[in-house]
C-alpha cells in the first residue's frame, strides 16, 4: 500500500511549522512496515514565504503551487491529482495527528467497498475541548441537517470531515473528488460522503486514530462571520438540490421554503434570502453536477438516512 498525504495551506507556513513535525513523525512510525509514503503540500496562492521554508526546511516534501488562491476543494482536488498514493489522506495545515494514528485507519482499506475513513478529533475552538469526527444527521424543515455524534466510539458515520482523513483514490477519481459547486467552502466533505453512500460505497470512523485539530481556519480572516453565514446557506441549499432524489423530501424542501425565506431571512438579519439568490446563481450547475453524480447513484435517500440518524 502507497499513501500520499495531502495538506491543503493558505499563508500557513507558521501552522505548517507547528503541525508537520508530527505528520512526518506519523509517516516514519508506520514506514517501518516497508510501506511507501509520500507528503504533498498544496501551496494555495500564498503571499507569506510557505515555499522557501518548505524548501529549507523539508526539501524531500513535494509542493503544488497555485499562482491564485483557488479556495480548499479545488486546492485539494489540484494537490490529489498530483499524488501516487492508492490512499489519499487528507490533513488541514492546523491538524496535527498522533503517532500512530496511520495504522488503525488504513487497515480498514481491507474492504474494497470502502470509500473513506474519518479520524477522532480533538477539537480546540476558543480554548473548550470537543471531541468530534463522527457524524450524524436527518432531514428536518426541507434541510438536511447535520450534528457531532454525541458516542464518537461507533464506526458508522454519515460523513468523513475532510481535515483528516483517508479516502480511496481510485473511488475518489470516480465520484469527481471534491465539487467546486460549493465555492468557496463548506459542505464540499459532506457532498462527497453522500454522494459515495448513495452510489454503494462505504465510509467509516475509526476513533483510535486521533488527531488534534486546533481551529485556526483562514476562512474567518477572508469572509468574516456575515459571509461565511450567507455561504453556508447557499452551500445547504445546493446540497439539496444537487443530492436529494426522494421525491417526498424535495416536496418537503420545497413546502419549507416559504417559511425560511420569511422566518429564516428575518432571524439572520437578510443572510439567508441572500445565500437563497447566490444559490439560484448556481442552479445550473448544481443541476449538471446532479446529472453527472446521479448516473453512479444505488441507494435511496431514505435508507440512507434512517441509518444514519
Amino acid at each position: 500500500m502507497t499513501i500520499s498525504i495531502v495538506i491543503p495551506s493558505y499563508n500557513g507556513r507558521e501552522l505548517l511549522e507547528a503541525n508537520l513535525p508530527s505528520v512526518m513523525d506519523a509517516c516514519a512510525y508506520w514506514n517501518y512496515q516497508e510501506n511507501n509514503w509520500e507528503v504533498i503540500v498544496v501551496n494555495d496562492g500564498s503571499n507569506d514565504d510557505t515555499i522557501e521554508w518548505l524548501s529549507q526546511n523539508y526539501p524531500n516534501i513535494k509542493v503544488v503551487t497555485n499562482q491564485k488562491n483557488l479556495r480548499f476543494a479545488r486546492a485539494v482536488n489540484k494537490g490529489v491529482d498530483e499524488a501516487k498514493g492508492d490512499i489519499i489522506i487528507l490533513l488541514n495545515n492546523d491538524v496535527r495527528p498522533e503517532k500512530d494514528f496511520l495504522i488503525p485507519l488504513l487497515k480498514h482499506f481491507a474492504d474494497k467497498d470502502l470509500f473513506a475513513v474519518g479520524c477522532l478529533e480533538k477539537n480546540i475552538e476558543a480554548g473548550e475541548t470537543v471531541m468530534g469526527g463522527r457524524g450524524l444527521g436527518k432531514f428536518s424543515r426541507g434541510f438536511l441537517v447535520h450534528h457531532r455524534a454525541l458516542d464518537q466510539n461507533k464506526p458508522d458515520t454519515l460523513w468523513v470531515t475532510a481535515g483528516s482523513a483517508a479516502f480511496r483514490k481510485t473511488i475518489w477519481d470516480k465520484l469527481g473528488g471534491f465539487d467546486p459547486l460549493f465555492r468557496p467552502a463548506y459542505e464540499e466533505d459532506r457532498d462527497l460522503s453522500y454522494n459515495a453512500i448513495k452510489s454503494g460505497y462505504k465510509i467509516a470512523f475509526e476513533p483510535k486514530s486521533k488527531v488534534e485539530h486546533i481551529h485556526e481556519t483562514s476562512n474567518l480572516k477572508s469572509f468574516g462571520k456575515n459571509k461565511i453565514t450567507i455561504m453556508s446557506f447557499k452551500n445547504q441549499l445546493l446540497f439539496v438540490w444537487k443530492n436529494i432524489s426522494s421525491p417526498q423530501l424535495l416536496f418537503l424542501h420545497t413546502m419549507w421554503l416559504p417559511y425560511h425565506l420569511v422566518m429564516t431571512t428575518i432571524r439572520s438579519r437578510g443572510s439567508f434570502l441572500i445565500g437563497f439568490f447566490q444559490a439560484i446563481s448556481q442552479l445550473p450547475e448544481a443541476l449538471i453536477s446532479r446529472s453527472r453524480s446521479s448516473k453512479l447513484w444505488k441507494i435511496t435517500d431514505k435508507q440512507i438516512l434512517d441509518s444514519k440518524i
